[in-house]
């Protein structure tokens, strides 16, 4: 799974994050019962705090995208690729909106 942030676009660095997650389930790159990085590696990858990569995988598991795995780690839940595309198509919509509404 490779995630990128741009801290520069005016999207806050954990809602990047919830989206590229997102993204990555409903592509079927993260599949259900895989294990995402943990806190600390994807924060040291990434370049960001902690506290910021907790906060996106606590927004995941409120919205049953992410679960907590006791004593293995956090996985993707079952039943999460059709929440998160539905998520995307939502997001996707409100962007075409948008770009017509400008034009």
């Amino acid at each position: 799974m490779q995630l990128s942030i741009e801290p520069n676009n005016g999207i806050p660095i954990f809602e990047q994050l919830v989206r590229q997650i997102k993204f990555a389930v409903a592509e079927g790159i993260l599949v259900p019962g895989q294990l995402v990085p943990s806190v600390r590696v994807l924060a040291k990858r990434l370049a960001v705090n902690p506290n910021t990569v907790q906060r996106a995988y606590q927004e995941l598991q409120s919205e049953e995208v992410l679960e907590s795995l006791r004593g293995r780690g956090i996985a993707v839940c079952t039943g999460a690729k059709r929440r998160c595309v539905s998520d995307r198509q939502s997001l996707l919509g409100e962007r075409l909106g948008a770009v017509v509404e400008e034009a």
